[in-house]
């Protein structure tokens, strides 16, 4: 069986950790670098400010040196900002390399952009569904093209949703809140949101009866759209009769979800590829699966997972794998299976 596995990579240049406080609700982390660079698992509760997280974190200013804090020897660099909303934005990073200011302006762009963008089109969706609830009569010619309108728009807000995404991540600036969570529901979601899609292309999808599975801790959007990007990707390579099959096994390390299709394999360079953005997209001439699938691997990444690719004789199986603790009774039934 040939296996390709894109574990978690150090970046040649290493952005900023980065956090945003909301006058109301809870701390939002963009990417986990802020926690590494701080050495904690989590963030600290009750933190209204930059020098709240950093004693926290047991940090104490530097004498003498603006903007720096250390730990036994550890030393950072910490800037913080109140935005026109109240929200502080906290960015931290080793000393020694460069302050976060060009990065800081980069995910304000996209911000921007992402803004405009998808206001646009969620304009041009809302009147298409407008027209079509039924108190306007139209035509059946007119009926089918604000149809076609509709699907134009889920799809390109979904694209852009996934380009500024993954726009965002590269700049390790992607937003995620993790929370205990149970996977059983989050798969069901993602397996029922693309029946309608397997259905026509004649493809039996199904969820395999899950394991008893631990809560997780995890952004289940994140998850979910990593496990979708997997469906959709098995999906446009599966011929009619074939079955695509999504599974969640626990280990000892974690858990693993599988998305295997059973039909003709990749071959060894399709699989190498899967998910390499850039390599894909010149390849096949668009974009949009190659930044989904690579979109869920920095979504997998930003949790402290990783991805793959298996392939059999007559199967290709993407997998995701999540650490965490299993309790002793779900570790003997995840040996069973493994």
């Amino acid at each position: 069986m040939g296996q390709r596995d894109q574990g978690v990579e150090d970046r040649a240049r290493q952005p900023p950790g980065l956090v945003l406080i909301p006058r109301q609700g809870a701390p939002r982390l963009l990417g986990r670098l802020l926690l590494e660079h701080l050495e904690l698992e989590a963030l600290p509760p009750f933190i209204e400010s930059a020098s709240d997280l950093m004693a926290a974190a047991g940090f104490q200013p530097r004498p003498g040196v603006a903007n720096c804090w250390e730990r036994e020897g550890r030393e950072l660099g910490v800037a913080e900002e109140v935005l026109e909303d109240g929200t502080r934005w906290i960015a931290t990073w080793l000393v020694g390399e460069k302050a976060p200011e060009v990065t800081h302006e980069r995910v304000r762009y996209l911000s921007l952009a992402s803004h405009d963008l998808r206001g646009a089109l969620a304009n041009i969706r809302s009147y298409a569904a407008l027209l079509l609830n039924g108190r306007i009569a139209l035509e059946p010619k007119v009926h089918r093209g604000m149809e076609t309108i509709l699907r134009n728009a889920d799809r390109a807000l979904a694209f852009s949703q996934d380009f500024f995404d993954a726009s965002r991540a590269d700049l390790n600036a992607l937003a995620f809140e993790q929370e205990p969570q149970a996977l059983e529901p989050l798969l069901a979601t993602a397996v029922e949101r693309h029946q309608p899609a397997a259905r026509v292309a004649g493809v039996t999808l199904e969820l395999e009866a899950p394991l008893a599975l631990p809560l997780v801790n995890i952004d289940g959007g994140r998850i979910q759209h990593a496990v979708e990007a997997f469906v959709l990707n098995q999906l446009g390579r599966a011929q009619a009769g074939e079955r695509i099959l999504v599974r969640a096994v626990p280990g000892h390390s974690g858990i693993r979800i599988e998305v295997q299709r059973e039909g003709k394999p990749l071959s060894e360079e399709e699989a190498e590829q899967v998910f390499q953005r850039e390599e894909r997209a010149f390849r096949e001439k668009k974009l949009e699966d190659a930044l989904r699938v690579h979109l869920a691997l920095q979504e997998v990444e930003v949790h402290g997972g990783r991805v793959g690719v298996e392939t059999g004789p007559g199967s290709t199986t993407l997998f995701l794998s999540l650490p965490g603790t299993l309790s002793r009774e779900l570790a003997g039934t995840a040996a069973l299976h493994s």
